[in-house]
């Protein structure tokens, strides 16, 4: 059934249809023929030239906005505001627009400003009426869990109320805290259009959700079978400059007096440098082992294990902080006082 429409779709675009493309259309393809009942769908890059910007105000119950950052800088225009631009496009006349943030205040002015053009609703996770807190750890199957309230009373544009207590959260940090509330948002934007979604769901939800390779923390056993016991392994995607501060701040909260080890291997598009200058002025680090891991199946877009000590080394240098490294025997003798390890 999909293959006849893909088959006319790259007709219609002269073969140029790309692998996106494809999978975009084949997932909505599949969505409609199971008739499901919400269909959630993210933006690839950017939002208003996207694959999946093919909605109308008709098929659409709202709009999220999570972040705006660097990521895709070059291709989005090359400026936070150009990305801001890029992802209001999602926008839709009159539908509700949910925003994370928190944004710099010229930032929020485009979204909000877009959502004023189209006349559509807006709540933001950010908002005065909505509190959130942290109330500590509590260790659920071998796991970290956060435990965290979330209370929401926003009366503004339309009302959304919801008061969640001692909700354990799998993924930690105050910024997965702020996407925790942000998600409730949308689903109470969901209810107060007839869907039936009630606060007991909207817990289970929060309490089941979790990413592999996103704040994934290993089970102790999963530790014991990698030859660490009563290690803390903690897996995450973190790439850029902003989600690599969000991670050093979780380690702080959750852990602050913990030994660090970090083990690193990065795609050859990001900023390694910013990157190694949050860790570095975050934590302090027992050893960094750096690495090499194909990206999407290929080594292409792979930063090689030695260049990526190069950027390490440089920003340990530019912060002043003394280091031991693999492979610079001659520099061991001027290190003094507690030193990082750096290997590759």
């Amino acid at each position: 059934m999909i293959k006849p429409k893909l088959d006319e779709a790259i007709q219609l675009e002269n073969g140029s249809l790309t692998h996106f493309e494809v999978l975009t259309a084949t997932a909505l393809t599949l969505m409609a023929e199971e008739k499901v009942d919400i269909a959630v769908i993210e933006a690839g890059l950017g939002g208003a030239r996207d694959a999946t910007n093919i909605l109308c105000s008709s098929e659409l119950a709202a709009s999220v906005i999570t972040t705006i950052g660097e990521e895709h800088l070059a291709a989005l225009g090359g400026s936070l505001e150009s990305i801001a631009v890029a992802k209001s496009g999602i926008i839709k006349h009159g539908r509700p627009v949910v925003l994370g943030g928190p944004f710099l205040p010229h930032i929020d002015c485009i979204l909000r400003d877009k959502a004023l053009v189209m006349c559509s609703p807006v709540v933001s996770a950010s908002d005065a009426g909505i509190r959130t807190s942290i109330k500590g750890l509590v260790i659920l199957d071998g796991r970290p869990c956060q435990l965290s309230d979330i209370m929401i009373q926003v009366e503004r544009d339309f009302p959304l109320f919801i008061e969640l207590s001692d909700v354990k959260l799998r993924m930690l940090g105050r910024h997965q805290l702020h996407n925790a509330s942000t998600a409730a948002c949308v689903a109470l934007c969901l209810r107060d259009q007839g869907c039936q979604i009630s606060d007991k769901s909207i817990r289970a939800g929060l309490e089941n959700t979790f990413l592999l390779g996103r704040s994934q923390f290993l089970s102790t056993k999963e530790a014991e079978v990698l030859g660490l016991p009563g290690a803390t392994i903690l897996l995450d995607g973190a790439h850029t400059k902003d989600s690599a501060k969000a991670l050093v701040d979780t380690v702080r909260m959750a852990f602050p007096d913990a030994r660090v080890a970090l083990v690193v291997a990065m795609a050859s598009d990001k900023d390694h440098l910013a990157f190694a200058r949050e860790f570095f002025s975050g934590l302090q680090l027992e050893a960094v082992f750096l690495t090499e891991a194909d990206i999407a199946g290929a080594k292409s877009r792979t930063t090689p294990a030695s260049l990526l000590r190069d950027y390490w080394i440089q920003a340990s240098e530019e912060l002043g902080i003394d280091t031991l490294h693999d492979g610079t025997e001659k520099n061991r003798d001027f290190v003094r006082g507690k030193q990082n390890h750096i290997s590759y």
